[in-house]
């Protein structure tokens, strides 16, 4: 019998968790973003999908492609796939991740790996991140996303850490995914018993410590704060448990629907994708999921909040 290569296990493990974490994030119904039964006028559920599919089979082998070919090759899958930008901040934020070797230095090594990158390798993913096109970027006075690079993409991201999560991310070891997503995820888990409200919970609390910067870039810094804000009295109302916080929940998910869906905490989305994608290196969380997908939040559901 032939033996597969453990350079080969290696990467169909990573691909594995790769497309299972965005699977996860896409399919949990988090509030204000899409979801199995929440679309927007040209974003569907199923988009996230095909992304899934196509940038999994390419972030696996982000050490045999180098980040930022396996950035941009990500992103010109996904473009090929849905013909619109569904996963740059997951792409961004999972390279660093696939490229670590070691789960016992996984944070040391993603460090390494982005500080590793070279002023050419972030002209290779400045032209990744163009692709893409996201919306509200703006113009920058020091290293604007439309300009040639002078400094290494660390630097890049350290200048704008204050006004986009991923690039905080880079710039700080991704502290909100280690020191706080992490641990209120499995916390979470424990108390509620299923993946989908874990995810959920996740989400609204970095919502409510981390004002969404897709929000913060689209509308403005008084609705990423009142977004925040609104977060955090769905979880003092003791979501999902109490029937007070299913009615904040279902208010604040109405008020980031309204206008368009321009207030839609999509940075946010993209720290839990990431996060589980960690939970899943870390051994934390595994493949077949030992959770109940609903069971949890459906017997919640099914107490306090009926229409859902």
């Amino acid at each position: 019998m032939q033996t597969i290569p453990e350079e080969t296990m290696l990467e169909l493990e990573l691909s594995r968790q790769i497309h299972a974490a965005c699977i996860w994030e896409a399919t949990a119904r988090k509030i204000g973003n899409v979801h199995p039964l929440a679309s927007f006028r040209n974003l569907h559920f199923t988009d996230f999908i095909l992304s899934a599919g196509a940038i999994a089979p390419i972030l696996c082998k982000t050490r045999k492609l180098g980040l930022a070919n396996a950035i941009f090759e990500s992103v010109k899958t996904t473009r090929t796939s849905v013909g619109t930008n569904t996963n740059l901040g997951i792409i961004l934020l999972f390279a660093p991740v696939a490229f670590a070797n070691n789960g016992i230095e996984l944070k040391k090594e993603m460090q390494k790996a982005i500080a590793d990158i070279s002023i050419e390798e972030t002209k290779i993913i400045y032209d990744a991140i163009r692709l893409a096109s996201p919306g509200g970027m703006g113009k920058e006075p020091q290293a604007d996303i439309n300009d040639v690079p002078n400094c290494t993409l660390l630097d890049a991201m350290r200048l704008a850490q204050d006004r986009d999560l991923i690039a905080k991310q880079y710039a700080d070891g991704y502290s909100a995914i280690f020191n706080d997503a992490i641990p209120t995820l499995g916390g979470t888990l424990e108390q509620l018993g299923c993946m989908e409200a874990a995810i959920i919970f996740t989400h609204l609390y970095l919502m409510g410590k981390y004002p969404d910067t897709l929000i913060l870039r689209k509308c403005g810094p008084n609705d990423a704060k009142e977004s925040s804000e609104r977060a955090k009295k769905v979880l003092e109302k003791q979501w999902p448990l109490k029937e007070s916080g299913w009615a904040e929940f279902k208010e604040l998910d109405r008020w980031l629907r309204m206008e368009g869906n321009k207030r839609n905490p999509g940075a946010t989305a993209d720290l839990i994708a990431v996060t589980l994608f960690i939970a899943l290196r870390l051994g934390q969380i595994s493949l077949p999921l030992t959770f109940p997908w609903s069971d949890g939040i459906e017997n919640a559901l099914r107490r306090t909040a009926p229409d859902f």
